[in-house]
């Protein structure tokens, strides 16, 4: 799910790090591999950084309880883009191949109040990187990495903290066909994409520059995907939900939308069983309505704020909708890019019995497109 480097890239090039201009930028395009067909998965390795592949992302998202039932979203996500491919071999640990960005967002839903924070570094030394045998991945204080069989997530800011355990209750799913997850037509126009869609969690959580450390428990949601040229000018952004089932199961769906108001017909989805089983769905094996929308008193941006979704052909029909209204972010040091990204909950039925969600969707492209993304 995930972004734009430019702000990225003009700062590297004004730290005279990059060299700038179309030549340099044309040199490297073609060097990139692209995610164009069948992949031979092996994990744990492929939880880890892919470098022949110009954008990656480590992305977690979770909501969690203290221990007086008051209710917590976050969101701690990791990027690398590659700026060139090709380094020069008497370059030093400074030269630049990639940059690191992440967002670290909390929601406090009792409070109604949504905190956010954002990292950019090139790599260097010990400021930013991931490893490519395993999940680790970091930039300054903030970390995703995997230890046996659990993913310790650590993010200190100057108003919100997190020091969590992740442990998975079900094994990885890949999405798509056998973890290649088209995002259009034609060669590359896809992403490698797997989850760990039901990690147990467990820690503690700090909300707001002088609160104290609050135990927490709950639930958490991992994505990882890494291509090259995922999205098409065509495409002016995407919806996207992550939601786990009372039942057990677990639902992602992404619709992407075109500039001409219509649903690509790439998008997709997945059903996890509770025994941790994938099923692909197709554009046309879902039903996404929106019931209501939300204007930012910021951006001006309108957002769907409600849902209804439906999943006929497993008797699945959901309404969710935001625990938080105002859960925008503003990317304003990395990307540039505004979108609402949130911890949602909802309720319907499933094969005639009542079910309740929660979980996540992340909105993009309403507040300006997405040119130069992915």
């Amino acid at each position: 799910m995930h972004k734009t480097v430019i702000r990225a890239v003009t700062l590297i090039c004004l730290l005279g790090c990059l060299p700038c201009g179309p030549a340099a930028a044309d040199g490297q395009t073609a060097q990139w591999k692209q995610a164009a067909g069948p992949r031979a998965w092996q994990f744990p390795r492929d939880h880890g950084a892919h470098p022949a592949y110009k954008t990656e992302w480590w992305y977690f998202t979770g909501n969690l309880e203290d221990d007086q039932g008051r209710c917590y979203g976050y969101q701690l996500t990791f990027f690398r883009q590659g700026v060139r491919f090709h380094v020069n071999a008497a370059a030093n640990e400074w030269s630049v191949r990639d940059v690191y960005f992440a967002h670290f967002a909390v929601t406090d839903v009792q409070e109604g109040r949504f905190t956010t924070a954002e990292r950019i570094s090139r790599a260097g030394p010990g400021l930013a990187g991931a490893g490519t045998q395993s999940l680790e991945t970091w930039i300054f204080n903030w970390s995703a990495t995997m230890r046996d069989n659990s993913v310790l997530l650590a993010a200190l800011d100057e108003a919100i903290a997190l020091e969590l355990e992740l442990c998975p209750r079900k094994p990885v799913v890949l999405h798509g066909d056998n973890g290649l997850s088209r995002k259009g037509a034609g060669t590359g126009r896809a992403s490698y994409y797997s989850s760990f869609t039901d990690l147990k969690t467990g820690g503690r959580l700090k909300v707001g520059k002088n609160a104290g450390w609050i135990d927490v428990s709950g639930t958490s949601w991992y994505d990882h995907e890494f291509g090259s040229d995922q999205l098409s000018p065509e495409q002016i952004g995407w919806d996207w939900f992550s939601l786990h089932l009372s039942d057990g199961r677990d639902l992602m769906l992404y619709r992407l939308r075109t500039r001409t108001g219509g649903i690509d017909p790439a998008s997709s989805g997945t059903l996890v069983g509770a025994d941790g089983t994938g099923v692909h769905l197709s554009s046309t094996d879902s039903i996404v309505r929106v019931l209501d929308t939300w204007r930012s008193p910021k951006s001006g941006a309108e957002y769907p704020g409600k849902w209804q979704i439906i999943i006929p052909s497993f008797d699945i029909e959901l309404v969710v909708a935001p625990l938080v209204a105002d859960q925008e972010l503003f990317d304003t040091d990395s990307t540039g890019l505004t979108y609402w990204e949130g911890a949602s909950a909802g309720s319907g039925s499933a094969a005639g019995k009542t079910v309740t969600c929660r979980g996540y969707v992340e909105l993009t492209g309403y507040a300006g497109g997405l040119d130069g993304v992915f």
